[in-house]
Parts: structure tokens; sequence; C-alpha cells
């Protein structure tokens, strides 16, 4: 049977291949057209397959960060907006404060980032009924906008064709009299407004932090309102009763991976670093060097080394680094004791107005005790709108009164706030300690207290010479107050203890870099003359550093002069081996160092500067030089200022007010710059 297959198998083959061959041609074409034919018909009637449709993505942008404050406002029944322009956080403060104060008034209010917002709608404020723009707008350095504040002097400068007739607002400047361009942002952005049309419905207000920046607040506020009321034609409601903005929720079970540990932005930032690093998002440098400056004295200056390696970061001598500290835990477990909590309990403070921007006061979810570390300012004294909420927690009507009057705008208020709060340094814990009937809630203190803000510090190197190293230069800040308590500066004691390796952890340092305008000059043949006494020295040496990497080079480099003062040659007289060795190796053309109490009469750089004159007018009128100071702007820059004024009288034959202008050109021209702080 199987042999009989195999041949029938075989016939059968040979059969079909002779026929094939005979049907090789027709019948092969019309065997593929039949084919054809099957698979058309299969396919035109089968049912066409659904296109995927492909959703787009939900970002949460358009919902949480609107950039339509109009829209906002029409939708949350506001009618007053208070823009802040803060470097510090002060502005925003303010602003915060002037909103909830509109509640008390019949009006609604909100607080707003013009970086968040299109402000070219301002013209469309009209469209809602009884609106108000407020601005309070602070000056950083010299005269510049702050940076959320740079895209709205952008567009102010730009739109001259803008109509903003028909808005209303006012504006409250904040600045510091010591500084050059006192007010400059808030000057400007008030007259700009009005010359676009708008309607100024109260006076510019001037807050001078040299002074007492929160008596010229209140003292604005206090007459600002009834002048609302008056344009308006509203009346206060004489609610004076605490307004909450948060409310608190406690955390009894949580994932701890998802709860904020310290970090500025993004959750477990601080664990993946993922640039670019900025503001929001700060890079984790490693410390290589913390090294003590002075062989003496009772004070502490320190020279930092921060590691960047790998992290894109780029900077230039005269930059800024910003740094964020940490609280002292020995001060955070007094404030807990004092109001007898449980620090390590998670809570989210959740703001009560759900189409605000801004959800929380700070990162939540997260303890009371990070918060306290990490995000809130407690070392600073409170300013009178928190005396004044907490007033109602103290038992004792007698510290309840005195509070209340502290927060007011009375002489008598002013007097006491001045005297207790100002001038006594007394923080919170001082506050509490010393109003013992004073039991506030936690979770209302952490609303109320200011955020911890990043502190800054000149560059003291040099990006061609140290391209994966920022050097930090400072000095410990602690104090003995009025009252007998040791003060110590946040940053500064900080940064003391940020040992290279602690307990075999290398330790870190958060930090970003803010540009600046402090820059050599182009021209590296153009002379340069600094004047930097103390730490001011720090971004000369990363300009001396750049001369001589410039020389090495083979390039043609000018004059490089330097005015340096310290207290005692053989204390203070920091850097003095590098600043030696400059001059030796011809980089510094000369060094000149005030030694201030090394005689019995003082000297300063600003008398140096006189010893110098005639060389010094030489390089400022013939060599185009570029004249740096760097330092305390209360004393030293306005006298090293006024030695400018009399080289220019003396030496260019001019009157004091031509001298003043002379200086005032050289300003315009960026060669006369300025990096200092009072």
């Amino acid at each position: 049977m199987a042999n009989m297959d195999a041949e029938t198998t075989a016939h059968t083959e040979a059969i079909v291949g002779e026929e094939w061959a005979l049907l090789s041609h027709l019948d092969l074409f019309l065997f593929s057209l039949i084919v054809g034919f099957v698979i058309y018909w299969f396919m035109s009637n089968k049912k066409p397959e659904p296109i995927p449709e492909f959703k787009k993505l939900d970002t949460p942008t358009p919902t949480t960060k609107e950039t339509s404050f109009i829209e906002k406002m029409k939708k949350t029944g506001k009618n007053i907006i208070v823009f802040y322009g803060s470097q510090t956080g002060t502005a925003e403060e303010f602003a915060n404060r002037l909103s909830k104060d509109a509640q008390r008034y019949a009006m609604k209010g909100m607080a707003a980032d013009p970086e968040e917002y299109d402000m070219g709608e301002l013209s469309r404020l009209t469209e809602i009924k009884n609106s108000l723009a407020i601005f309070c707008m602070a000056t950083y350095g010299e005269g510049d906008p702050t940076d959320n504040a740079q895209d709205f002097y952008d567009w102010l400068q730009d739109n001259d064709d803008e109509n903003l007739s028909g808005l209303n607002y006012t504006v409250f400047a904040l600045g510091n009299k010591t500084y050059e361009h006192y007010n400059a942002m808030g000057k400007y952005v008030d007259k700009r407004l009005e010359e676009l049309g708008a309607n100024r419905i109260f006076d510019l207000g001037l807050g001078d932090d040299d002074g007492n920046l929160e008596e010229d607040f209140i003292s604005w506020r206090e007459q600002f309102w009834p002048a609302v009321c008056e344009h308006f034609g509203v009346e206060a409601l004489g609610d004076e009763s605490s307004i909450r903005q948060y409310e608190l929720k406690e955390h009894t079970d949580i994932n701890m991976n998802k709860v904020y540990t310290g970090e500025i932005g993004r959750l477990k930032s601080f664990e993946v670093q993922k640039p670019p690093f900025d503001s929001k998002n700060p890079f984790l440098a490693p410390v290589t060097i913390n090294r003590r400056l002075n062989k003496g004295g009772d004070r502490h200056l320190m020279h930092l080394e921060l590691d960047i390696t790998g992290s894109k970061i780029r900077y230039e001598s005269g930059d800024h680094v910003a740094v964020f500290p940490t609280n002292d835990s020995g001060l955070v477990n007094k404030l807990g004791q004092a109001l007898g909590v449980d620090l390590d309990v998670v809570i989210s403070l959740n703001n009560l107005d759900e189409e605000s921007n801004k959800k929380h006061p700070f990162p939540c979810p997260t303890t009371y005790r990070t918060a306290l570390t990490h995000y809130l300012d407690i070392t600073h004294p409170p300013r009178t709108n928190v005396l004044y909420e907490l007033a109602q927690y103290a038992s004792d009507p007698k510290d309840q009164e005195n509070m209340r009057k502290m927060a007011s705008s009375s002489p008598e208020g002013k007097a006491l706030y001045q005297s207790w709060v100002l001038d006594a340094s007394r923080n919170i814990l001082a506050v509490l300690e010393d109003m013992p009937s004073l039991k506030p809630p936690v979770d209302h203190l952490c609303e109320l207290l200011p955020r911890l803000q990043a502190r800054y510090y000149s560059i003291a190197s040099s990006s061609k010479v140290h391209p994966n190293s920022i050097h930090i230069c400072a000095v410990v800040v602690e104090y003995t107050t009025k009252t007998g308590r040791i003060n110590k500066g946040v940053a500064t004691n900080w940064l003391k203890n940020k040992l290279v390796t602690d307990n075999g952890y290398k330790s870190t340092v958060p930090m970003y870099i803010r540009k600046s305008q402090f820059r050599l000059p182009f021209k590296a043949t153009n002379p340069v003359i600094m004047v930097g006494p103390g730490t001011g020295i720090a971004p000369f040496i990363g300009f001396i550093q750049e001369r001589g990497w410039l020389r090495e080079q083979g390039k043609e480099v000018g004059e490089t002069v330097l005015f340096f003062g310290c207290r005692h040659k053989n204390e203070d007289y920091i850097y003095q081996e590098e600043l030696e060795e400059a001059e030796k190796k011809g980089v510094l053309t000369q060094l000149n160092v005030a030694f201030s109490r090394d005689q019995e009469h003082k000297v300063y750089v600003q008398h140096l500067l006189k010893t110098n004159k005639e060389h010094i007018w030489k390089l400022i009128h013939s060599e185009n030089a570029h004249i740096y100071i760097c330092g305390d702007a209360r004393n030293m820059a306005k006298d090293v200022q006024a030695a400018f004024h009399d080289i220019a009288e003396e030496f260019g034959g001019m009157t004091h007010t031509q001298a003043t202008d002379y200086i005032k050109k050289l300003m315009t021209k960026g060669r006369y710059s300025q990096d200092v702080w009072s």
C-alpha cells in the first residue's frame, strides 16, 4: 500500500508538471487576476479599523498656571490684583498682606507674580468693576528690576503705544537709601504707568530698608486704604479679626517618599539631580575646601570652594553664587518646645482659595521640623503683621495690647516696635520666651512667617582658572543682643560648619548662579581700579586671576590696581600670599593696603585713593580705566565715591557739581560699577 501510494503520487506529480507547463502563459495570467479580485473583494468588504484617536496629553499647565490674570479675576470674583517684584521675599510678603486687607473693605484681592502672567492684559482691567492694580516693586543691585519683574520692565519699556487709560493703579516701592539708585524700579513703574495713561489713585510709597521699611509700609498702607474707599465709594467693614489664608491638614498615614525634606522645587530633586540648575532647582555642590582666612582676632573669615563638576553650570568673574542655608537645629528644637508641638508630624497647609497659583506657603506635605529648618525665616525680627495676627493667642491682656499697639501706626506703637523688637533684635523665639502667655498654634505661625531666602555671595574665583569650582569669601556673623542673647547669622554659621567630610559623607551646598553686570572691561588693555576692603575683595580675587590668565595667553593687559583694607596686618590681611604673589608676577601693577587699626589714626581705602590721586586721575581720564567698588554701601562706598569726586575736582579743574556729573557719566557708560550691600 505504501509503495503503491508512492508510485501514484509520483505519477500524479508528473502529469501535473506536464499540465502546468502547458498552462504557464494565459492561464497563469487568469489565475493571478482571480486571486487579485478575491483579495480586493475581501479587503473592500472588511470593516475599516478605526484610526486610533490620539488625545492630547492633559498637561496641568493651563489649569494651574493661567497666564490670563483677567480671566482668573473674573472667575474668582476678584477686583484687586497686587503684583510684586521681589528678590528677597519682602515685596511678595507686602503684596500678600495688601491682598488680604481687601477683604476688610468688601473687596477681593489676589497677589500675583508678573513673571507668571501676560502683563499686556493690564488694559483689560477696566472690564472688571472697581478694579485696581497695586505694584509692590523692589529695586535690586544698581537700580535693576528683580529677576521676576525683568520681563514686565522690558514690556513697559518696549510698548510706547500701549493705552492704559482707565487703569487704576498705585505703587509701593522697596529700596535702600544707601544705594545710588534709591527705589529706581518703583519710581520707574509709577512714572511709566502714568505716561501710558493709567490713573494713579494714591501717591507712590517709598520704603527704605536702611531705615525702617516696615514702618514706611504701615504708614503708607494706613493712608492708602481710606483713599481706596473714597475713590470707589466703599466703606471698611470694621472687621479686624484674623483672616486665615491656609488650612491645616495632618497626614497620619502617608508614604514618606511623597514628603518634602528640604527640596526647593521638585520632590526628590536632591536625590536625582537634573540640569539646568536655577533658583527653583539648585545644584548640590560638594564642599572641597573650607578654611579660615584670618590669622587672629575674634572674627572668623572663611574661604570655601564648591565643586560644580558635571553640573553644566557656567559662571563669569563678577557673578554671584546663591546658596540656600538651613536654620540652626538647636533654635528649631527650642521653638518646638516653646510651642509644645511634635515637630515630626507630617502636615500640609492648603490654600483656602482653590484658584490661587500658590497652593501652599512652602513645599507640602512636609513636617513642622523641615518647614522650620528649611523653609521659614525664624531668625529675623517678626514684622508687625505677624505680631498683630498672633496677639489673639496671648492670654495676658497686657501682652495682647502691646502686640496690637506695635502693629499700629501710632507714634507710641512705632516707638515700642522699634525698641522692643528691632533694637533688641528679638526673633520669634525671643518674642515667645519674653511673652509667656503667648501660645499660638504652630500652623498659624508657619503661615505667617516669611520664607527663608537664598543668600548671595560675590564669587571669589575666575572660571578661566577654576572652571569646575566656585569660591566663596565670607565673614561669620555673630553678636550679642541688648537682651543678652547670642544671635547668629543663618548662612555664614551654616557655611562655617560645612566640613569637607561630615561623618564620612561629603558636605554639600544647594546653590545656583545669578548673573551680574559687574564685569571686567571687554578690552583687556583697559586699566582697572578695584576698591574692596574686607570681604569686598571677593570678586577682585576672580578679576586678578582672570587678568593673570589673560597674560599667560599672551594677551596685552592694562594696569590692574587694587585698594584693599582690613583692621590689622597680622590678623585679617586675607589672601595676603595670593595678592603679593600677583604683585610679584606683575599681574597686580599696584597693591595698596590700608590697615585701619595698626596706627593711632584710622586709615581707610579712601585715604589711600587720595595719596595716589594723580595716577588715579591719569588712568581714569586719559586711559579709559574702569572703576569697581565692592563692600559696604552705607559708609565705604559713599566715602570712596566722594574721594573720586575730589580727585576729579582737583585734577580735572571741575566744580563739585561737574565732578559729580562726571562720575555719574562713568556709571552710565559702565565704567564705574558697584557691588555693594548694607
